[in-house]
């Protein structure tokens, strides 16, 4: 993708500008939305459960990604206290952004397949091959930011759902690090150390998708 916005490539900037809001503005809502379920409406008062991505885009964040393929939106703000069971309600919080990536990892696969097996020659038009790039930028990319969010570091969901076992005192103060760990996590990301992992994990997800989404379609291949 860097390569491409290199030579100002404006149909792959488009394709990645799409996936990179798609995934964004699904994770951070559905994190809002589901605090919203659980009793606490600090996001909605604040405009974040929206499918608006400007709602939800940190600028520099945004040009982080684009140039250095790690970035981060505008967090969404959660009041625990408003929660029935504060540590249980932090836990299906933080589930709900990776696992609504996921999902929109499968469904753009799934769709990708049903493009290539059912549509005959629109998958080589324009308007189909554009289709065809956008889905798999969208998989990737969102599966790119559930897996990277499912890192058991703070501020990453992970952290939230990964140190449950914790007695609610520290689990709290295990997701409200000092400015030095935050420090220590940019240094560990921009470092490159985590690269190839997320990027195996992310592809053997891909792959599992595809088999998934082929074993539904098989019936009508």
């Amino acid at each position: 993708m860097l390569s491409a916005l290199r030579t100002f490539d404006l149909r792959m900037i488009s394709i990645y500008l799409i996936a990179v809001f798609l995934s964004m503005t699904l994770h951070e809502m559905a994190y809002g939305l589901v605090s919203y379920w659980l009793g606490d409406s600090l996001a909605k008062s604040r405009g974040r459960i929206s499918l608006n991505p400007f709602h939800h885009i940190d600028w520099m964040g945004l040009l982080c990604l684009l140039l250095f393929g790690f970035g981060w939106a505008k967090p969404v703000p959660v009041d625990p206290s408003r929660y029935k069971d504060p540590k249980t309600g932090m836990i299906w919080t933080a589930f709900a952004g990776p696992m609504t990536n996921f999902l929109l990892s499968f469904v753009c696969v799934f769709l990708f397949e049903v493009l290539v097996y059912f549509t005959g020659g629109f998958v080589n038009t324009a308007i189909g091959s554009y289709l065809i790039s956008l889905l798999s930028a969208t998989a990737v990319m969102s599966m790119g930011f559930g897996v990277f969010n499912l890192i058991p570091i703070p501020p990453l969901d992970g952290s939230r759902i990964f140190w449950a076992f914790l007695p609610d005192r520290e689990y709290f103060k295990v997701n409200n690090p000092p400015a030095w760990m935050s420090l220590l996590f940019l240094v560990v990301i921009f470092s490159g150390i985590l690269d190839g992992p997320l990027a195996m994990m992310r592809s053997t997800m891909i792959g599992w998708m595809e088999s998934g989404a082929l074993w539904l379609l098989s019936p009508f291949i």
